[in-house]
């Protein structure tokens, strides 16, 4: 028994070392998303995300320094497809959170990662967990009065939550074939320039002090701090769990837009807030899975 619980430990140390990982990165990703909404307004949604990812991508690189010559054709490729998936995820996200309530994208793109999770889960009485996230989802999608959102920002979020469900899957694929951070700094740069024809044609608008240092700060609330914490926070814990954890995601843009942007919400939200944290906490007391 003593030896059981010696192997047991580790593990469960790990699983809660990525809980925490994971909350921290949520809460840089959401409340960098609010305090992006002067810069959206002033340049626009796609020049936002092509300045946040070239400075990303560049303070990363020199703090890694990735050895590009080395790699193999795999990790090209795993570079290569998630970069483009985190260009395709954030440019979406932007577009989106311009036209419609932060809470409300984040609830939209939920179903994303919600479908890893459920596909990691397979079938059984976990699969509750998803269930209970995705009422909740569906409750902060509504205001009381009706659905929020135009379609094209209902379509935009859609969007991001195809990327980001598939950008679980692909950070976890190169968190094991790149040592420590050089996938993330491989793919930042392929985000950057795969951004780049959507964010060029306003750049100039942002080429301030002003305008260079507020981007630089957001560039590490969202995408630089997040996307470190996750990729080790896979490493650590099953998709299944991450997937689920996600689940905060409604939760958290819910209360930033409330306390950043002044947007309310509702008996109903709250109510749905109390589910996918109901959620999260189901899959981290049970989600000793394996990786």
């Amino acid at each position: 028994m003593a030896d059981q619980q010696a192997v047991e430990r580790p593990g469960n140390a790990g699983l809660w070392g990525g809980v925490l990982l994971c909350f921290a990165s949520m809460s840089s990703i959401q409340f960098g998303s609010a305090f992006s909404a002067t810069a959206i307004h002033a340049y626009g949604p796609s020049t936002t995300t092509f300045l946040r990812l070239v400075m990303a991508a560049a303070v990363l690189a020199v703090i890694v320094r990735p050895p590009m010559r080395s790699y193999s054709r795999a990790q090209w490729r795993g570079a290569l497809a998630l970069g483009a998936t985190m260009a395709a995820m954030t440019l979406c996200f932007f577009a989106a959170i311009e036209r419609i309530p932060l809470g409300l994208v984040v609830a939209i793109e939920f179903p994303g990662p919600l479908a890893v999770a459920t596909l990691s889960l397979g079938a059984g009485w976990r699969l509750v967990w998803p269930l209970a996230a995705f009422i909740g989802v569906v409750l902060l999608s509504h205001d009381g009065e009706g659905w929020v959102g135009d379609p094209v920002g209902v379509l935009l979020a859609c969007g991001a939550g195809v990327g980001w469900g598939a950008y679980i899957v692909l950070m976890k694929k190169a968190g094991k074939v790149f040592r420590g951070l050089e996938g993330l700094s491989m793919s930042l740069i392929v985000a950057a320039v795969v951004a780049a024809p959507f964010g060029l044609p306003r750049v100039g608008e942002a080429l301030s002090p002003e305008g260079l240092g507020m981007m630089l700060g957001l560039a590490l609330l969202v995408p630089l701090i997040p996307y470190a914490l996750e990729m080790i926070a896979l490493r650590r814990m099953p998709m299944s769990a991450f997937g689920i954890l996600m689940s905060l995601e409604p939760a958290l843009g819910a209360l930033a837009g409330f306390l950043v942007l002044g947007q309310p919400m509702t008996p109903l939200q709250m109510l749905g807030t109390g589910l996918v944290v109901a959620a999260s906490a189901g899959v981290t007391s049970g989600g000793n899975d394996e990786a």
